[in-house]
């Protein structure tokens, strides 16, 4: 786990190491063990490396690391199946003189070229340089639990594993104007229609499981190199198994306890983190099943409470902390709290976030650390593939109406009232399940009609903002909106708050729910596998239903991880805030004056109207 980047360009003044260093010292958070560069002889390729130690601690694993005499990486990331990838490639006749897995990566590409991503099993962001062929090759994880930004322009190819970087070294921080607006108004973060997008002018990422390919021409002065993005890996949604029920949880079972072992392959001391959910709690569980062979793991969760909130979760996490006799240490954020440490969330966070639900995550990561525990084990990822939130229950019903199985539709939404869930049900539902494609014309319509009538937005910066986009999917089926919210909007969100949020107390978090492999088991599974007698994630339930305190396996009350912000925002320092923010975004012209005559309206983490902290949030950003 570290940080990464690199610059190529024609002009040697581009490429130069103070440069790299700039960059890279910006990044000093991701990687506190070690730092390094490298420019080629050409001087027209130069990368940077911030190292955190966690497999192989020698110096044989620095970074830049060079393989063949011709591949030069900066890696950030674990390839969780290294060792058996290695033995395979030593079969082969490759050669290696360390033991960590980033000499694995460059192996495999000597070997198998842009085919090594599909050998991986693991969270990665990196480039390749290869002198010989003069390219670059950058690629990314399947999901994104690792970050790629870049900035490609005439003079320059610049990347690094967050944008701070690249402002570093000279890029300029000019927030989008059209996502600013779609976040200020609907709470929308990413924009589904274009995974490349940032918040940030100038700035892209490199989508989830895509690769970046760059070719450099020495003779061409117009054009120095050229750059292609292209995908790897996609999750089929259509191709569905009809296995028998044990058959499939055994085989789900047998999935996640390889995931989960191979996420505790390490040099350094791993923990867990535990929320009091069945994810985290299903986690800790398999876990016990491999600790005796792994001699890092210290027993140790690591959890937010949040004692006299409605929502605090503390006696869940003490009955399994109880079960498996954990050495549970726990934190419990306050306001003041949160006032310390905002403005280094905000700058770890780079891009405008939901709701102060991560800054609960934010305390745990520092807690591991401070506690000498810089691997945690965390249960992300499962809601998004096994339908695990509330909302997903009427795209479930709709589908079961749309194939016309009235019985188990009726069944099934009478299960679900009776563990609690409540949710609206009305002739809309019943549309949208026979014309989804129509629904969703419906709903981006009324999603602009939303951010158009807001009435705090000046309406010259809405006119300049016209050209932004917000798109909702068409879904027939369960795993439709299980993809969108896997691939293209919602998970990817998440996964940039962990891997902040552990980055900026140089601390690695792993998702054995986010193994490609149980992935796409799980979506080649028929929904009744992810929702079945009114329970979510069904299948997870009846694979840890033995392994665990039955009123954590069979919990329906569970919400997302949620601290008292509506509490928090009350606050007079906070409150102070929220005004300065209404006025500077009066300032800057994005606000009309009369909001600074309106009250402020704390909500909760998960309210649709938090249009005070979205203010306070996304000022802060531009500040940061």
């Amino acid at each position: 786990m570290c940080g990464i980047a690199g610059i190529i360009s024609k002009d040697p003044n581009i490429v130069t190491k103070a440069r790299l260093q700039l960059m890279t010292d910006s990044l000093h958070h991701r990687g506190p063990d070690g730092q390094g560069y490298w420019i080629n002889n050409a001087n027209c390729a130069g990368l940077g490396h911030r190292r955190l130690s966690i497999i192989d601690l020698s110096t044989a694993a620095a970074q830049p690391m060079h393989y063949a005499g011709r591949y030069t990486i900066t890696y950030n990331g674990e390839i969780y199946n290294y060792i058996e990838l290695k033995e395979t490639l030593l079969k082969k006749g490759y050669t290696f003189s360390s033991t960590c897995d980033t000499e694995v990566i460059l192996a495999a590409y000597a070997c198998y070229g842009k085919e090594c991503l599909q050998q991986f099993d693991g969270m990665f962001a990196f480039a390749i340089w290869d002198d010989t062929n003069q390219t670059l090759f950058c690629a990314r994880d399947r999901f994104g639990e690792k970050p790629f930004y870049y900035v490609n322009d005439h003079h320059q190819f610049i990347f690094a594993s967050e944008m701070k970087a690249l402002w570093a070294a000279g890029i300029q921080k000019q927030m989008k104007p059209g996502r600013l607006l779609t976040y200020l108004t609907l709470g929308i973060i990413s924009n589904a229609a274009d995974q490349h997008e940032t918040f940030y002018d100038h700035i892209t990422t490199l989508p989830a499981g895509h690769y970046l390919l760059l070719h450099y021409n020495h003779s061409n002065t117009a054009h120095a190199y050229t750059a292609g993005v292209e995908s790897y890996w996609d999750i089929d949604t259509e191709t569905m198994l009809a296995p028998e029920d044990n058959t499939a949880i055994d085989h789900f079972l047998q999935l996640l306890q390889t995931s989960v072992n191979r996420r505790l392959r390490s040099d350094v001391s791993i923990g867990t983190s535990l929320s009091g959910g069945l994810d985290s709690s299903a986690i800790v569980a398999l876990i016990q099943q491999n600790v005796k062979a792994n001699r890092q793991y210290k027993h140790g969760s690591f959890s937010a409470i949040f004692p006299g909130f409605k929502n605090d979760e503390s006696r869940y996490i003490q009955q399994v902390a109880n079960q498996f006799n954990l050495n549970g240490v726990s934190v419990s954020p306050n306001a003041d709290d949160l006032i310390a440490d905002m403005q280094k969330l905000v700058y770890h966070q780079e891009e405008p976030f939901q709701s102060l639900s991560i800054y609960a995550q934010y305390k745990v990561f520092e807690l591991a650390r401070q506690h000498q525990v810089t691997v945690l084990l965390d249960g992300q990822g499962a809601d998004e593939t096994m339908a695990g939130y509330h909302k997903y229950y009427h795209w479930y019903w709709q589908e079961l109406l749309a194939c016309g199985d009235f019985k188990m539709f009726r069944k099934e939404q009478a299960d679900a009232r009776k563990n609690g869930v409540n949710d609206p049900w009305d002739y809309r539902n019943f549309i949208a399940a026979f014309m989804p494609s129509i629904t969703a014309n419906i709903l981006e319509a009324q999603a602009k009609n939303r951010r158009q009538n807001h009435d705090g937005i000046n309406y010259e910066y809405f006119a300049s903002t016209q050209n932004a986009t917000i798109s909702k999917p068409p879904v027939s089926h369960l795993n439709e909106i299980l993809y969108f919210n896997t691939r293209q909007v919602g998970l990817g969100e998440l996964l940039r708050y962990a891997d902040r949020n552990s980055m900026a107390h140089s601390c690695e978090v792993r998702l054995p729910f986010l193994s490609h492999e149980l992935v796409e088991y799980i979506f080649s599974l028929p929904s009744h596998f992810k929702i079945r007698d009114g329970f979510t994630k069904w299948i997870l339930r009846k694979a840890v239903g033995e392994l665990l305190p039955q009123t954590i396996v069979w919990r329906t009350d569970k919400i997302g991880f949620e601290p008292p912000q509506q509490q928090w925002l009350q606050h007079k320092q906070l409150i102070d805030w929220q005004q300065e923010s209404r006025r500077n975004l009066i300032k800057i012209g994005i606000l009309k004056p009369s909001v600074l005559n309106k009250p402020l309206q704390p909500m909760h983490a998960h309210a649709a109207g938090n249009f005070d902290w979205r203010n306070l949030c996304a000022d802060l950003c531009m500040q940061a």
